[in-house]
């Protein structure tokens, strides 16, 4: 949200701000992160071939939203592990949306 705010408010109108970390992580390894936390094991994870043009890696640049004075606060560990916490306590607001998809 302070990402958002700051592009709000220092922002150029039009532009594109891609706001991420730096930290680079292949969707695997995070899938692997989540069930930890959840205390769930590996086997949850059904593999699927990869479609025709996958991307072998999904990075932002943030350069932009950077040079606007922004930066992350927190660690990518700290950050999942307060994510996965949020949506753990949270279940009432989340499931209501996840059953109207």
């Amino acid at each position: 949200c302070r990402a958002i705010d700051l592009v709000l408010r220092k922002g150029k109108p039009g532009e594109i701000y891609n706001i991420g970390g730096s930290y680079e992580i292949p969707n695997i390894k995070l899938t692997r992160v989540i069930l930890k936390h959840l205390n769930k094991t590996y086997d949850m994870i059904k593999y699927v071939p990869d479609r025709l043009g996958h991307d072998r890696r999904y990075s932002l640049d943030s350069n932009k939203v950077k040079r606007l004075g922004w930066k992350t606060l927190k660690n990518f560990d700290k950050a999942i592990e307060e994510t996965i916490e949020w949506y753990k306590n949270n279940k009432s607001w989340w499931k209501r949306l996840k059953n109207k998809c």
